[in-house]
This record gives structure tokens, sequence and C-alpha cells, in this order.
């Protein structure tokens, strides 16, 4: 079966929904606000996004979140825990969690691995392009937001 593809005139509102997710990544973000930012109810606003970018909301602010903590735990002398608060978790459990789905080691390993040669040198813009880089395994959707995260 093939997938139906969204409608031209839902894209502006779904990039619209997007950019709301990585400008404010860092504060709680919920579907309904989302949803009301693509001009979309909620249920239609999740089905098109998946659709559109191939992962749920909640999934990309995840994504957007854990690369941003990445960049913190390797050009920062920042704690997991601040780092944790700085991205949006309110939970360091779910954090750590979730940055081990992503990257595939904890954020204090992560850290570590970094610690002796400090950030790498690549353009800030590149790694934005690029998205994480070093990612264990793409992100399976899971049975929705952990204990501490906002749902979006």
């Amino acid at each position: 079966m093939r997938a139906v593809a969204v409608p031209e005139d839902l894209l502006v509102g779904l990039r619209r929904a997007r950019d709301r997710i990585d400008r404010h990544y860092a504060e709680p973000l919920d579907l309904d606000a989302l949803a009301a930012t693509a001009g979309l109810s909620k249920f239609h606003f999740l089905r098109c996004f998946a659709r559109t970018y191939g992962r749920t909301p909640h999934a990309y602010l995840t994504e957007r979140r854990v690369e941003r903590a990445q960049d913190l735990l390797r050009a920062t002398n920042l704690t997991v825990t601040e780092v944790c608060w700085l991205v949006g978790y309110s939970a360091l459990g779910s954090f750590s969690t979730r940055f081990r789905r992503l990257v595939g080691c904890s954020p204090s390993e992560y850290q570590a691995r970094w610690a002796p040669t400090g950030p790498p040198r690549i353009p800030g813009c590149f790694v934005m392009m690029h998205g994480l880089s070093d990612r264990a395994t793409p992100e399976k959707p899971g049975p929705g937001p952990a204990r501490g995260e906002s749902s979006a």
C-alpha cells in the first residue's frame, strides 16, 4: 500500500510547527499548541507531520533536544544534570534514557569521550544541517513520552 501524500497547502503550516519545535525545543511543547501553529486539528496534524517528516512531533522534538545536548556536552563544562534542564527535560532519567537510545551511550560517557580533545572542529551550521551524526540507531516510535518529558 502506498502512503498518501500530504496536500501542498498544509506544508506551510507543518513547516511553521516544525520551526517552532526547532526554536523552542527547551520549552514545554504540547500537541495542541503545535497543531494550532499549523492550523490543524491535533490528530490530523499528528498524521500529516509524521507522513511529511517521517517521525512524530514528539520524536522530532526528542531528536532536537538530544542534538543540542550533544553540542553542550562536547563544548561546555556543564554537568549532565545542567544540560538535562537546559534542553527541556525535567527528569534526568528520561533524558539519559532518550540520549542513550539515540546516541548509543550515556550522556556521561559521551561527555567523557570529548573531554580530552574538546569539541570537534566542524562549523555549527554543518552540524545543524546534518543532524545527529553519531547516532546509534534511528529512534523507533515509542509508547509515548517518558515520565518527566513534555508530550509534543
